[in-house]
């Protein structure tokens, strides 16, 4: 950054201290030390330490780091799952208007663009790119000449580990492209342009989804840019701000949040998200049931409709048919989700029996169709804070890094931290779309106005013929 700003130097741990003071003075409620609002800002500032204990080179540092990640997640989910026990949500004002926060939300953005034009992206983010673009070229004569490199997660940055033989796959050629890190000189690369231009308008999506959420939906446009301002505020996200596979879903979660009144709309954005990343898969049940029989239908159709779309549109792309068959066949990678943990697993359960992920994947089934059947009737109050701790519950389950993936849900949760008391905002009455309705059918005459149009009367009427 000091290539824009002469003598500008700010690191992890620099900015997570002076990120700290910003967000206690701006946010934290001097006047009412014990309140909910102070502990939820508690937890947020609890993510980035453990962040920082994993990025240390020292091993024994980096475990400690992952217990420390999971420990978090697991507060978040009970933090998450117990908001609808919260009843009373009075009005908060932050310790700053909204034109000093808005300046500031502004201001932080601006910093963070910066750093990502001036650092290297992560190099998954344009392994990922570039992985689009083979499948979109297909497979080259010169792909199987360069050594492989192998991922481990979502994250994980390759490494020459093996050499390529007539048999390499098209993404293991691909990643081999990529160091741990981009070169200085790959920086005006077009995948690296194209992952620096992304990510920007992806953090830009978030922040304007989280504002209009709370001008549109909680009703208060000061709790939108809160939101927005201490989205952009918080370590968590300098940390991991070019990884666009972690913030572009969560920015189209967020605006499926917003558009929750048209089921077609929210399945859509939903569906995008799934084809990005796995995690908003454990979503679609949830908002099915939001939207009960009519409205799950159509939300469920347009989660369809978007997937067959990328699909065909990958298929008519495509160089080579069979190569993106068999990538959307490997969409999840099996291997990353076994119980067993192999020589490149990272993370928390590198250091703890396989057996032992087994119930807490269990619980975690028992928790996703707890969420979707219970309560029958659910509002907008259940969804978000389900939404959020059923993105939380992934990270204490998944064997790569689990913990680290903050920004999955990092939206969310500051949409559970900021929400009012919300009574009515259920899923809309929609109309079935299509009517049958049946001919009328030609009205009979009544017996008594037949009798009566011939001069005869009804026994029942208390007269006769006599008189």
């Amino acid at each position: 950054m000091d290539q824009i700003l002469r003598g500008y130097y700010l690191n992890d741990p620099t900015w997570f201290y002076l990120s700290f003071l910003l967000i206690l003075a701006v946010y934290f409620k001097f006047s009412r030390f014990w309140s909910m609002r102070n502990v939820d800002l508690a937890l947020l500032l609890l993510i980035s330490p453990g962040l920082l204990l994993v990025r240390n080179d020292d091993g024994q540092v980096a475990a400690f780091g992952y217990a420390w990640l999971f420990l978090a997640s697991a507060i978040l989910l009970v933090r998450a799952l117990s908001d609808s026990l919260i009843t009373r949500r009075p009005r908060l004002e932050q310790n700053m208007n909204a034109a000093g926060m808005a300046f500031l939300c502004a201001a932080t953005f601006l910093f963070l663009t910066t750093k990502l034009l001036t650092d290297p992206p992560p190099a998954s983010t344009v392994t990922s790119l570039r992985r689009a673009n083979d499948l979109m070229r297909g497979p080259t004569a010169t792909s199987a000449e360069k050594p492989i490199a192998t991922t481990d997660g979502p994250d994980k940055a390759p490494s020459d580990t093996a050499t390529a033989g007539p048999g390499t796959s098209l993404v293991a050629a691909s990643v081999a492209r990529l160091s741990n890190v981009v070169s200085k000189r790959d920086m005006t690369d077009l995948d690296v342009i194209t992952a620096r231009l992304i990510a920007i308008f992806a953090h830009l999506a978030v922040i304007l989804g989280l504002t209009l959420v709370g001008r549109s939906i909680f009703g208060d446009p000061d709790v939108g840019f809160a939101m927005a301002t201490l989205y952009m505020l918080l370590p968590c996200t300098a940390y991991d701000v070019g990884k666009i596979n972690h913030v572009l879903p969560a920015a189209l979660v967020v605006w499926a949040i917003w558009a929750y009144r048209r089921p077609f709309v929210s399945g859509t954005l939903l569906g995008l998200a799934c084809a990005m990343m796995f995690f908003p898969i454990f979503l679609l049940p949830l908002w099915a049931a939001f939207y009960g029989r009519r409205g799950g239908f159509r939300f469920g159709t347009a989660v369809v409709l978007t997937t067959a779309a990328i699909v065909s549109c990958l298929l008519l792309l495509s160089g080579d048919s069979q190569t993106l068959v068999r990538e959307l066949v490997g969409y999840v990678d099996w291997a990353n989700l076994q119980f067993s943990p192999s020589d490149d697993t990272q993370g928390f359960w590198k250091a703890h029996e396989a057996a032992y992920r087994v119930p807490v994947f269990v619980s975690y089934l028992v928790m996703l169709v707890a969420l979707t059947i219970w309560p029958a009737r659910k509002s907008l109050s259940h969804i978000i804070p389900a939404s959020a701790a059923i993105i939380i519950g992934t990270q204490l389950w998944y064997p790569q890094q689990g913990g680290v993936y903050v920004l999955w849900y990092l939206p969310l949760l500051l949409l559970v931290v900021f929400r009012p008391l919300m009574t009515n905002h259920f899923a809309p009455e929609l109309r079935p779309l299509f009517v049958f309705r049946r001919a009328a059918e030609p009205s009979r005459p009544q017996r008594e106005l037949v009798g009566s149009a011939a001069g005869i009367t009804h026994p029942s009427s208390g007269s006769g013929l006599g008189g």
